[in-house]
């Protein structure tokens, strides 16, 4: 129980960790190298931040905040419902002034518009195909300890309210897969992206058809990139940038997500860096990464000193009080 507390902890905590690394990144590594040189700590946003201006550093963004909010509403329910997955957006969305703010995702605005005029929870997420519910997913993961098929099942039903698609369905169901397989004592790097890709091809089968490239198929292309032998870390990040993208959609940010676990050896404080150099929607990235990364080294792997300035920069969001009822959650599941 005290190594599953940790990874739990690790999996939350790294899930904020690349959040706040990510935030400040640019539209290219060209771009965030020529501004920052290289991310190796918090710092804020530029002023001219295309999405973020003005965040300090160490902020979380909208990946970890409706993470916390899906995670919330599981540890009330005792598990995942699509009733939970609706309010958690629902009440993201008023908190942080939805209607005004410049980075709630298309697919997630057009989803509570349906939402409020009372659509049925499993059609109001119709067309969504970009990251957003992938983004929040690895809460699923973190109570589900080794059951990456209960954990892509879950992940894929909390997508419906605002991702009702095939690929949007396969992105969740991947990084909730790829934590919950973390979580496992014996799991190695191997086996989580394994567990990703297996977890992928079971979420694509629950969400609406849709096009999209397949995410399962991506992920192992990104890997194959992230271990190119013959080039060095800025090549292969150029790669994934180049060859798998970094934008919104999710068979874009999923893919370059577990490419950073892979080349980041599975730390979290490397897959941070990592992803913040990768640039483009670099906060969702590295929020994905670090939250697999971090259920698989454990809460030790991220210094309690950046643990301590997250809680100072985010004082809205209680990151132990949210991880220990996942913890509850998830030993219950566990126990013979």
């Amino acid at each position: 129980m005290a190594v599953l507390r940790s990874r739990i902890y690790g999996g939350l905590y790294g899930q904020a960790l690349g959040d706040a690394f990510g935030m400040p990144a640019l539209i290219s590594p060209a771009q965030t190298r020529a501004r920052f040189g290289r991310i190796a700590d918090f710092v804020p946003a530029p002023e001219d931040h295309p999405v973020h201006a003005g965040l300090p550093a160490g902020r979380i963004t909208d990946d970890t905040e409706q993470a916390i909010w899906l995670a919330r509403e599981i540890i009330r329910a005792g598990g995942v419902t699509l009733e939970g997955a609706a309010r958690a957006i629902i009440g993201w969305y008023d908190a942080i002034g939805g209607d005004e703010c410049i980075f709630v995702g298309p697919s997630t605005r057009r989803a509570v518009g349906r939402m409020r005029m009372g659509m049925d929870l499993s059609q109001t997420g119709l067309g969504g195909d970009t990251n957003g519910s992938a983004m929040r997913a690895s809460v699923v993961g973190l109570i589900h300890p080794g059951d990456v098929e209960g954990a892509a099942r879950d992940a894929a039903l909390a997508s419906l309210p605002t991702h009702n698609s095939s690929v949007a369905c396969a992105a969740a169901a991947a990084i909730a897969g790829a934590v919950a397989c973390a979580l496992q004592p014996t799991a190695d790097l191997r086996d989580i992206i394994q567990a990703s890709i297996t977890a992928a091809r079971i979420g694509e089968a629950r969400g609406a058809l849709a096009l999209g490239a397949s995410v399962a198929r991506r992920i192992e292309f990104a890997v194959s990139l992230a271990r190119d032998e013959m080039g060095d870390d800025d090549s292969r990040i150029q790669a994934i940038y180049d060859l798998i993208g970094t934008g919104l959609a999710a068979s874009e940010a999923v893919p370059a997500a577990l490419g950073v676990v892979a080349l980041a050896d599975g730390s979290p404080m490397r897959a941070a860096m990592l992803a913040a150099e990768l640039s483009g929607d670099a906060d969702t990235i590295g929020a994905m990464a670090c939250a697999i990364c971090g259920a698989w080294q454990g809460i030790e792997a991220i210094p309690s000193e950046m643990r301590a300035r997250l809680r100072a920069a985010n004082p809205d969001y209680d990151f132990d009080a949210v991880a220990e009822g996942l913890f509850e959650l998830a030993s219950r599941k566990s126990a013979p």
